[in-house]
């Protein structure tokens, strides 16, 4: 996961500003205004250093906010492999480390109640092979 800390460099006055909030302390929709307004900041800022080649197959191609949520959306390109042939030789090792990952770095965000979404496309059919939708309660058995 080459790609993490790149992000945690531009991520940091983000990630500061997150874990300054303090559920307890703020109503419920109070802190979903909060965790949209992060969300769309931390896109944007992301967003100005794209597209990046992560290694030989994979691509992110786009961040974007959803609510109370963070998409990176990457692309892979494992040809000669099918569509069918990723979803079921690397779904289920791309979703560990994808897990173990975000759960370390961007702890903050999740603790902050904003789920991190890792989607991945196919670079050529388009076609969505996996997402991983990763909250704070993804966390709690690593």
């Amino acid at each position: 996961m080459k790609i993490l800390p790149i992000f945690l460099t531009v991520l940091s006055p983000i990630i500061l500003f997150a874990s300054d909030i303090r559920s307890e302390e703020l109503s419920t929709k109070s802190m979903q205004t909060q965790n949209t307004q992060i969300t769309k900041l931390a896109a944007d800022e992301l967003s100005k250093t794209l597209p990046q080649t992560i290694d030989k197959h994979t691509k992110l191609v786009k961040i974007q906010s959803q609510e109370n949520a963070l998409l990176y959306i990457f692309e892979i390109d494992a040809t000669p492999k099918s569509d069918e042939t990723i979803k079921k030789e690397d779904h289920s090792r791309m979703k560990e480390a994808v897990t173990v990952g975000v759960c370390r770095s961007f702890k903050r965000f999740l603790e902050a109640k904003i789920t991190i979404s890792y989607v991945y496309n196919s670079a050529k059919s388009k076609v969505e092979l996996f997402r991983f939708d990763i909250d704070h309660k993804s966390c709690s058995n690593l």
